[in-house]
């Protein structure tokens, strides 16, 4: 950050959300947003590296030779638990979020691009499948993967996108009939060598990023598609 490498530590909790404390500046920054809240470099944002939350089948599949993180032996009475999430499941939550049709620890995939927010419900992406939405003018799709798990973000250009049973193909095109797998690349067809631009997914609990995003939208299932259901 304005040349100067920062490294960070945990600092404390901010509304239930991870804050960071760097050592070079001692700014505090928030890990939800990777905005410094104070301290020197406050307003100053951390770049966003996009990275996939993946099953270990779906990543050995893609990347049959990808290493995987080892745990420390002697740090490993600090981790978290292999069921950390159905214990945070029991918790009370500090700053609760119910209303709009949500949960306060519902789960969302929040999406920033192109300038703009919105968050897609976990439950709703995984039963539609395939989602096609605008963002900032821009047409977009999210997709589940093969393992009926992992959903990744795609800028799409101006054509529609199914979904497919072919093998060895997730998506095809309306405009080319090419096939596209969820890597986001066609592998089939006139398209085939191109890749789809991926766009940054997160997933976070309702009532923690709608305390950071007060005023973004959400995604909502059109009324065509819940009339058919």
């Amino acid at each position: 950050m304005d040349g100067i490498v920062l490294t960070f530590h945990l600092a404390g909790i901010n509304n239930q959300n991870f804050l960071m404390r760097d050592d070079q500046t001692g700014s505090y920054w928030q890990q939800v947003s990777g905005i410094a809240i104070a301290g020197p470099l406050k307003g100053k944002a951390l770049r966003l590296i996009p990275a996939d939350e993946v099953t270990f089948g779906l990543y050995k599949t893609e990347q049959p030779v990808g290493e995987i993180l080892k745990g420390v032996e002697e740090d490993e009475k600090n981790y978290s638990p292999i069921d950390w999430e159905k214990q945070f499941e029991k918790m009370p939550v500090v700053t609760p979020r119910p209303g709009e049709g949500f949960e306060s620890k519902d789960v969302m995939l929040a999406l920033t691009a192109f300038g703009q927010d919105k968050a897609y419900p976990l439950a709703t992406v995984l039963a539609e499948r395939l989602i096609k939405d605008r963002v900032a003018n821009e047409n977009i799709i999210l997709a589940v993967g093969p393992d009926n798990d992992t959903v990744r973000a795609f800028r799409t250009p101006p054509t529609d996108f199914y979904r497919t049973t072919d093998p060895g193909a997730l998506l095809v095109d309306a405009a080319t009939g090419s096939k596209w797998n969820f890597q986001g690349c066609a592998t089939e067809g006139t398209e085939k060598g191109h890749c789809l631009e991926p766009l940054p997914l997160t997933r976070n609990y309702w009532f923690d990023w709608r305390s950071y995003h007060p005023d973004a939208p959400v995604y909502r299932t059109p009324t065509s598609q819940r009339s058919t259901r």
